[in-house]
């Protein structure tokens, strides 16, 4: 599993503030600014996959409450996996799963199911094979994905769309921005493979009503 150490890319500059939204249960106002990093930890057979991070203030203010997310299911792709919190390396990337067969949540967004976004990782592939968002780029709008909590609420959403993007051109306010909604990201890497993956694939989801 790779460290800090073997982080590559650059920090782009930051984007404009994101906006401001209101959270449930304490009517606090939140100021989202959104900067972007790029982190090659995600995939293959040199054991990395890519996630792309938000920088240390991405999501400031996301809301203090229980209800982590501890599994998530996404019948139409036969995902089933655990759900471990993830933080930030010191140089402000978030951190990977700590299995291929897991999934990560990113501890400074959201909490599923509560307005706003809430981010989870995972790996594409490993040096045995597929890991276990190996086949995220096949959901299509539509597709449930079922996440369960640790108050034992469970989460479910629907899939709006699946994009890919250069990790030099990473959509961050769109992925780590404020939603008034409760929204989920899923986030692997994608793209033509050279020592590392040049994209990232991320599925935008909303809250099923």
């Amino acid at each position: 599993m790779p460290d800090a150490a073997s982080l590559v890319g650059t920090r782009p500059a930051r984007t404009p503030r994101a906006g401001r939204v209101l959270l449930s249960g304490g009517l606090v106002l939140v100021v989202v600014a959104a900067t972007a990093a790029a982190a090659d930890h995600l995939g293959h057979g040199s054991h990395k996959t890519t996630a792309v991070a938000p920088g240390r203030d991405a999501v400031l203010g996301a809301p203090v409450v229980s209800g982590a997310p501890v599994h998530v299911e996404i019948p139409s792709i036969g995902v089933s996996a655990t759900v471990e919190p993830l933080g930030l390396f010191p140089s402000g990337h978030v951190a990977v799963p700590t299995s291929y067969d897991r999934v990560g949540w990113y501890e400074g967004s959201h909490v599923p199911g509560a307005p706003g976004p809430s981010v989870l990782l995972g790996h594409i592939d490993s040096h045995t094979g597929p890991a276990v968002f190996y086949r995220l780029s096949k959901l299509r709008p539509g597709d449930e994905i079922v996440v369960g909590r640790a108050d034992a609420a469970i989460a479910r959403f629907l899939v709006d769309r699946v994009a890919q993007f250069r990790k030099t051109a990473f959509p961050t306010a769109a992925v780590y921005g404020p939603t008034v909604a409760p929204t989920l990201r899923l986030i692997t890497c994608a793209g033509p493979y050279h020592g590392h993956y040049r994209d990232n694939l991320v599925v935008f989801a909303h809250l099923k009503s």
